[in-house]
């Protein structure tokens, strides 16, 4: 079965990178948005590499899919206060500690997650 405990700090420190991720894109967004407004060149015509909007659209991607990952840990941290951490959502059966290991905010195991 699951030890909790080292699932904890797994989760813990894979929530407290996710934090610093979702932090640090926040503050690239806001500077793009802020160069934008301050500056009148037209990039999108800029020859030389990518623009500002890919950039940014870019970077929009990335904070969608760690604040989603931000959800998902905080949603496995709430399964191990509740007790039902490494059991499926689907069939009740354990999770493999090897799967969650690889994969801490699992909420299938193998055999559900490749039926979907």
């Amino acid at each position: 079965m699951v030890s909790a405990t080292e699932f904890h700090e797994l989760l813990l420190a894979d929530r407290e990178r996710t934090t610093e991720v979702v932090s640090s894109l926040t503050a690239s967004i806001a500077s793009m948005v802020e160069a934008t407004q301050l500056s009148a060149s037209d990039d999108e015509h800029d020859p030389e590499g990518s623009t500002i909007a890919f950039e940014r659209s870019q970077a929009s991607t990335l904070l969608a899919t760690a604040t989603e990952h931000l959800s998902d840990v905080d949603a496995a941290l709430a399964r191990l206060d509740a007790g039902t951490y490494g059991r499926c959502e689907h069939c009740g059966q354990a999770i493999a500690r090897e799967r969650l290991l690889a994969r801490p905010t699992a909420r299938t195991c193998i055999a559900c997650a490749a039926a979907r």
